[in-house]
């Protein structure tokens, strides 16, 4: 498989590396994604962007394809994890692109090779108005510290559905108030998107900090 290209963002060398993957629909230089990473990097940290092949092939061909299946995204986070090393590393990113980095995190840990840290960016706990369809089984004995920013009525779980869910104490999870699958709140909520997205990446800066 290709090494994918990156969008390199914060100091050239730091005490860790955070690679972050898109979400389904939407590349990695996103208004979503570049907020994040531009303040990621701003908080002091060294964060790297990439794209799954469906993604690259949209944006040279300028056509819409639909994602790769589940095999290819996960050769491609372990291209990218190979490439940058494990021991400094935290991988996760928006969606499905931190799902993928779920799966691939609970691969390393069973090989003895677990990488730093997991940040995910609204995960998909459960498709949209199939709450009983849960994504857990990787979740449930993870050890890798991980942090998950969840608006608080994001259809993929909300606030309502995850406590419930036997998630083990290595993953934190920061919740954004009526925050969306992005983390968007409603303009009723008296909320802005900025103040929503500034508290992600503020409970980001202390997870990496701490890591």
């Amino acid at each position: 498989m290709p090494q994918p290209d990156f969008l390199i963002d914060g100091p050239k060398k730091d005490r860790l590396t955070i690679a972050l993957a898109h979400g389904a629909g939407a590349p990695m230089d996103s208004p979503f994604m570049a907020t994040m990473a531009d303040g990621i990097a701003a908080r002091g940290f060294r964060v790297l962007r990439f794209e799954f092949p469906y993604m690259a092939r949209r944006r040279a061909e300028g056509t819409k394809r639909p994602p790769d299946r589940a095999p290819i995204l996960l050769d491609t986070w372990r291209a990218v994890i190979t490439q940058l090393g494990r021991q400094n590393l935290v991988i996760g990113g928006k969606s499905m692109g931190g799902r993928m980095a779920s799966m691939i995190a609970a691969d390393l840990e069973a090989e003895g090779t677990p990488v730093r840290g997991l940040v995910c960016l609204g995960y998909p706990f459960h498709a949209p108005g199939k709450p009983e369809g849960t994504r857990l089984d990787h979740l449930k004995a993870l050890k890798t510290p991980t942090l998950i920013c969840q608006g608080t009525r994001d259809p993929f779980g909300t606030k309502e559905q995850v406590p419930s869910y036997p998630l083990p104490r290595s993953i934190g999870i920061h919740w954004l108030e009526d925050g969306e699958h992005n983390l968007k709140p409603r303009k009723a909520s008296g909320l802005t998107e900025d103040e929503n997205l500034t508290s992600a990446l503020d409970a980001m800066a202390v997870f990496l900090k701490n890591l």
